[in-house]
């Protein structure tokens, strides 16, 4: 009986033994054939087709399309149709004009089989030391969890307050949630659109003031969103006294190019900036709100030396017009100069020292072509309108940046450190005498930086997204 159980058991192990081989057998087998298909001279030129048309937008990795829903289904088909037809609400143009019909079928396949066998690359948190050219840089993991940490501010007591894409406020102390906060008005989270920029007043500590950008409903009998600006106090983690200070007009129903970061002077001024939705010339008629820079006083109002509040149909707001998607805003707390970052087309990423009144050139002139591949103007400069203080070409996706200031960060004061959406890096640019002198790239593949801020205690703080985290560098070694 003991023999007949043990040839029965024997029996049955070879029988699973036989089929886990076939199990892995075939697996390697359909591997092996994809990875035979991926070297194909087709998918070798489907590749660089996605690296030259695709990438900038869609990041190199693919991990775009891994939090966001498709149009048409995700079926090599249906990818064909997305790539043929595109998505104008989002501003992505169809490419039929641009890549042959053979083309097309290849780049959907490519992207079809890459999403499939794309294995999730996780962010570890001990890095250890990132060696740049002035320092040795740590960056310490602070809060995980976070989809797409868009704003930071620090309040006096140490805590920060964050801001998520999707809608929501969020308060931290020493890296652990403390509370979501209540009394946000409503908001369009969708596309690039949410809840984005914070910032106190530099004055909080006496008048409580907090600002906030947001892509905003629009009145009842309009349709569509509009970069909106509302500054509010916080009472038992409740926003109270609420008031909206700006909605850029007119409304408009595309997703995408909404701004929006803000800044202070030391004169009591806000100054941000409002993506131009996809208007292109548009941005030149100083009627509508769209790829300006703005500035208001701290309650609202209109300053008196706007440079266009006695322009007729003028809006008095407009401080420098000419914008494709402002990114980054920020005031030099050494001399006072306002640098904006900007995203281009497909290439033309530009840093610009903003001046009242001035013409930044976009669409007529540009550094950049469309992202399908078509040009969007032959010309780089042009009379009346303002040159970068420098352009990046291929586009890195400029975000939130500051300038350092704490001397902890040795020689890296008075530059200027931006994140990087698609390269996944920060950018430190020195100025010298208002020029870019040198640029470097650093901490290369941690993940899509959003926003970089300097904290009161003099440290600076990045927010990132894929994964959502907020990281401290902190400087080693010295």
């Amino acid at each position: 009986m003991k023999n007949s159980i043990f040839l029965v058991s024997v029996f049955l192990l070879l029988i699973w033994s036989g089929c886990s081989f076939i199990v892995d057998s075939s697996k390697r087998k359909a591997d092996s054939a994809v990875s035979a298909v991926m070297q194909d001279s087709a998918m070798v030129t489907a590749a660089r087709n996605y690296a030259n048309f695709c990438a900038s937008c869609h990041w190199d990795d693919m991990g775009w399309f891994k939090t966001h829903k498709w149009k048409y289904g995700n079926r090599e088909e249906d990818i064909y149709n997305s790539i043929e037809v595109g998505y104008s609400d989002f501003g992505m143009l169809g490419y039929a004009d641009t890549l042959s019909e053979k083309e097309m079928t290849n780049l959907a396949k490519f992207i079809y089989l890459k999403l499939e066998l794309k294995e999730k690359e996780e962010f570890k948190k001990e890095q250890g030391l990132y060696v740049t050219e002035e320092l040795q840089i740590r960056p310490d993991t602070i809060i995980t969890g976070l989809n797409v940490p868009w704003g930071l501010a620090f309040l006096p007591d140490g805590d920060m307050l964050v801001n998520e894409r999707e809608g929501k406020m969020l308060r931290y102390r020493n890296g652990t949630l403390l509370a979501e906060i209540k009394g946000l008005p409503e908001i369009h989270a969708d596309g690039q659109g949410g809840l984005m920029d914070i910032r106190l007043h530099p004055d909080y500590k006496s008048n409580g003031w907090i600002y906030f950008a947001y892509t905003g409903v629009a009145k009842k009998g309009q349709k569509g969103w509009n970069t909106s600006v509302m500054r509010a106090k916080l009472k038992d983690n409740e926003l109270v006294e609420k008031q909206l200070l700006f909605e850029g007009i007119p409304a408009l129903t595309a997703n995408y190019h909404f701004g929006c970061k803000i800044t202070f002077d030391d004169k009591g001024h806000l100054f941000f900036g409002v993506g131009e939705r996809g208007t292109m010339k548009k941005v030149h008629e100083l009627s509508n709100d769209w790829g300006k820079v703005h500035r208001l006083n701290d309650d609202g109002s209109i300053p008196a030396d706007n440079p266009f509040i006695k322009t007729p149909e003028a809006r008095p707001s407009i401080w420098s017009y000419g914008h494709r998607n402002p990114q980054g805003l920020v005031v030099s707390p050494f001399d006072g100069t306002l640098w904006e970052s900007e995203h281009g087309p497909k290439g033309g990423d530009e840093l610009n020292l903003i001046e009242p009144g001035k013409n930044y050139g976009w669409p007529y002139i540009t550094f950049g072509i469309n992202y399908n591949g078509k040009i969007i103007s032959p010309d780089t400069a042009m009379a009346g309108m303002e040159q970068p203080a420098t352009y990046w070409i291929p586009s890195f996706a400029p975000c939130g940046m500051t300038f350092v200031t704490a001397e902890k960060y040795k020689n890296w004061v008075g530059d200027i450190v931006m994140g990087s959406l698609r390269f996944n890096n920060l950018v430190r640019v020195k100025l010298k005498d208002g020029k870019v002198i040198h640029k470097e790239a650093l901490l290369n593949n941690i993940g899509r930086m959003r926003n970089v801020e300097e904290s009161p205690d003099g440290f600076i703080y990045v927010s990132l997204e894929s994964p959502g985290m907020i990281i401290k560098l902190v400087p080693v070694g010295e």
